[in-house]
């Protein structure tokens, strides 16, 4: 695509501010429609822009992976409308979203959670065993969780409350850019002008025929290029707000001007580059714990299948994969598991190495760990899958702990502990203080270890400083479900942003919270169709897709028949 000209950018800057008070005085109803028919729109796109996708990134459609650009594309791009549309008509018929007080519970340290998944029964059927929880903030009651819901909607649209938010897209997966473009028109009231990250900027003419209904009202406008039209952009007099997902240093060149002395000294001062609010998402480097317990073969074989699928899922280009595993180091189970990760890395085949700049941080990676096992072949156009084990956990200046990775390389590292009870509270101190980032982790505990553990897990759970906690699975669930809140741990600052200010996704339209905690059985049968291990997952996604963008209970025993089929 051809960087969108500075004339061009002006005119679609001008069309949104022409049409941001008639988008935030739309009522309920006209919301709602709209919505479906983003869903028959996006529907209708949906096998090109998957195909598009997998042209780009090296996948043949007709092989498992293709499944990863339907999850992270379609699906969840649908199930986020479908979401958003539920919320509206409860909205109109009570007041809020679907929310009773008997889906909330106050916590032994006195904060509130609110039973958030699953919201109706077909979800049930479909993730049988999964839940979702969000905790709120301190000082948050039952009362304020049901009175502060759907903030922008509690007197009603008004048109005074019209703004205009520049996103910028991240070049890695296809539902990130129309979600996070779903949230400010939907849970803000903002029109919208999206620019494409170059790495994936051919995904634009199928958001903009997805999303056509907003185009043509002057909602949303799609625009293209580099870092350029993105620096002419976020000083743009008509832009009111930013939201970026995607590095730190992009973010901190964005409001504190380009990297070196003269930035460190802007941060100093607070000299920002610009002075309009600006939310992110910046990445992680995710952690895995794995709690130490008696784990049969079965037990491994699934949890390494997971742990495998954490790493691999688009070539590991996401600011969830798994980068740290957390393991005790006397822990009986650690060589049989780490073994056995290893045989599963080597059979799945090496990626494209789709991102700019990967190679190079694959050679630092190296550099600093010689010792590192290369799992898969390694080809001109890929990085190998690659395992560290045992790494130092004191290591003062490690790499794996301090920077994002950003290709196929995991890290191992084990603690010393005298028992589960004693390395779940190390871990935890561990994932805070030494790894980058508050992003999301998973913890990952057998049903019997955790009934030992009683209260120190949930204390655990409370403590680790994440936006995600994801028991037994792979955090890029909460990602996906859509209801859940999906950003950093709160407490960043522009100074230091870490992995990002504020939330997105969060179809409930919750205000102040603190982190989403989903949970699944320790093993699951069948297997997840999001397992990179799954062989019929390639057929499974469309499907779901189909049943995002359409759903009915009938499209279910065609999905669970696929999924058996893996």
């Amino acid at each position: 695509m051809q960087p969108t000209p500075t004339a061009e950018l002006d005119r679609a800057i001008q069309t949104l501010a022409q049409n941001r008070e008639r988008w935030a005085g739309t009522g309920l109803p006209a919301r709602v429609e709209i919505l479906e028919r983003l869903a028959r729109d996006t529907l209708a796109v949906s096998r090109e822009m998957v195909a598009a996708a997998c042209r780009a990134k090296g996948i043949d459609l007709d092989r498992p992976a293709a499944a990863e650009e339907w999850f992270g594309g379609p699906v969840t791009i649908l199930r986020n409308v479908r979401l958003l549309a539920m919320s509206l008509r409860e909205i109109a018929r009570k007041g809020r979203p679907k929310l009773a007080r008997g889906d909330l519970r106050r916590r032994v340290d006195g904060t509130v959670s609110a039973r958030i998944f699953p919201m109706e029964w077909k979800d049930g059927l479909l993730y049988s065993g999964f839940t979702a929880d969000v905790w709120m903030e301190p000082g948050i009651s039952e009362d304020d969780v049901l009175r502060t819901m759907a903030r922008a909607y509690e007197s009603g649209p008004r048109a005074s409350d019209g703004r205009v938010s520049l996103v910028l897209g991240a070049g890695n997966v296809a539902s990130i850019g129309p979600m996070d473009v779903l949230y400010k028109l939907f849970n803000e009231n903002q029109v919208v002008l999206l620019k494409m990250n170059p790495v994936n900027e051919y995904l634009g003419p199928f958001i903009e025929r997805a999303f056509k209904v907003l185009v043509d009202e002057g909602w949303l406008r799609v625009v293209y290029g580099g870092a350029e039209v993105g620096s002419y952009l976020v000083v743009h007099e008509g832009i009111d707000n930013i939201h970026i997902t995607g590095s730190t240093a992009v973010h901190d060149a964005i409001v504190w001007g380009p990297p070196g002395p003269a930035q460190d000294e802007a941060k100093r001062t607070g000299a920002r580059r610009t002075n309009k609010p600006i939310t992110s998402e910046l990445g992680c480097v995710t952690p895995v714990v794995l709690v130490p317990g008696d784990w049969s073969e079965k037990e491994i074989e699934f949890q390494a299948q997971n742990v495998a699928t954490m790493l691999a899922n688009n070539a590991s280009f996401n600011c969830n994969a798994a980068k740290v595993l957390v393991t005790s180091r006397d822990w009986p189970g650690r060589k049989p598991f780490l073994d056995r990760l290893e045989e599963i890395l080597r059979a799945l085949p090496s990626r494209k190495a789709y991102y700019p700049g990967s190679r190079g941080k694959y050679e630092r990676f190296l550099a600093a760990h010689p010792e590192s096992k290369k799992l898969s072949a390694e080809r001109e156009d890929a990085v190998p899958w690659t395992l560290i084990r045992d790494v130092a956990p004191d290591g003062e200046r490690e790499i794996a702990f301090r920077e994002e990775a950003w290709c196929g390389i995991l890290a191992e590292t084990g603690l010393e502990a005298r028992d589960a009870g004693e390395f779940l509270a190390r871990a935890t101190d561990f994932c805070n203080d030494r790894l980058w980032g508050t992003l999301s982790c998973s913890v990952i505990v057998d049903p019997k270890t955790e009934k030992r553990l009683g209260a120190d897990f949930e204390r655990a759970v409370a403590d680790l400083r994440y936006g995600s906690v994801a028991i037994n699975h792979w955090a890029g669930l909460s990602y996906g479900l859509a209801v859940t809140p999906w950003g950093a741990h709160p407490g960043h600052t522009l100074e230091d942003v870490g992995s990002g200010i504020g939330f997105v996704h969060n179809t409930l339209l919750l205000d102040r919270p603190r982190k989403s905690v989903v949970r699944g059985p320790f093993t699951v049968f069948p297997k997840p169709p999001w397992f990179v291990t799954h062989s019929g997952a390639h057929k499974v996604a469309p499907k779901i897709a189909e049943y995002e963008g359409s759903p009915s209970v009938l499209r279910i025993p065609g999905i669970a028949a696929a999924t058996l089929g893996g």
